[in-house]
């Protein structure tokens, strides 16, 4: 049903699947056993020319994802996301370095989630002033790691930043989502890079990114 059934019907609703190339992956397999995996075309689209670019900078580094949609109907939810429901947005991941500095596919957790880049004593703590407003779900995702792996990495700023900056040149693009001492630190700039909100999650393991 989910690999031969479910995409002929996802049609209908206008989404399918991430198409996976040697320049994009899932995270996990479950993603997919789980058919968290669907966007509409454009989106799929946006991921293909993303990875394509994003490579050519980092050779052997791919653009991973995490959850997308559901393959059908409009406003379902994709628990625990709030947004994830009309086949336009996808999380993805951070990208890592090993201790040598080189560039790795590695991920710290199992899911792709719950291991946090947090902020340094001298970086805005958007987590402590959202938690501090009684919004005690903005570090949640701490528990839904399913295992932490790869302790000996840690975030390439470069490289992070080199994929978001492919993200900001497609025009496609509405908004991203990250944490606001992780904008700062890596320098980006743009207005399509906006804070979530303090009744979302934190953003400080992934981005999430959304077309118009």
């Amino acid at each position: 049903m989910t690999f031969i059934v479910v995409p002929y019907f996802a049609e209908f609703f206008g989404r399918e699947k991430i198409k996976e190339t040697e320049f994009i992956k899932a995270n996990t397999f479950f993603t997919k056993f789980l058919n968290r995996n669907y966007v509409n075309p454009e989106l799929n689209k946006v991921l293909d020319k993303v990875s394509i670019d994003f490579e050519q900078k980092h050779k052997g580094i791919q653009l991973i994802y995490l959850d997308a949609n559901f393959p059908f109907i409009d406003d379902f939810p994709l628990l625990p996301h709030l947004s994830h429901n009309d086949g336009k947005k996808i999380d993805l991941s951070l990208v890592y370095q090993l201790e040598n500095g080189a560039v790795t596919n590695k991920k710290p957790s199992i899911s792709g989630y719950g291991v946090f880049e947090s902020a340094k004593k001298n970086e805005f703590n958007q987590n402590e002033i959202c938690k501090g407003r009684g919004h005690w779900q903005y570090d949640f995702t701490k528990y839904l790691t399913f295992g932490k792996i790869n302790k000996g990495i840690k975030l390439s700023e470069t490289a992070t930043r080199d994929m978001i900056n492919s993200i900001l040149n497609q025009n496609e693009l509405s908004k991203i989502f990250i944490e606001p001492h992780l904008k700062r630190r890596m320098g980006l700039q743009g207005d399509k890079i906006r804070f979530h909100g303090c009744k979302a999650v934190r953003h400080d393991d992934h981005i999430h990114i959304q077309i118009k």
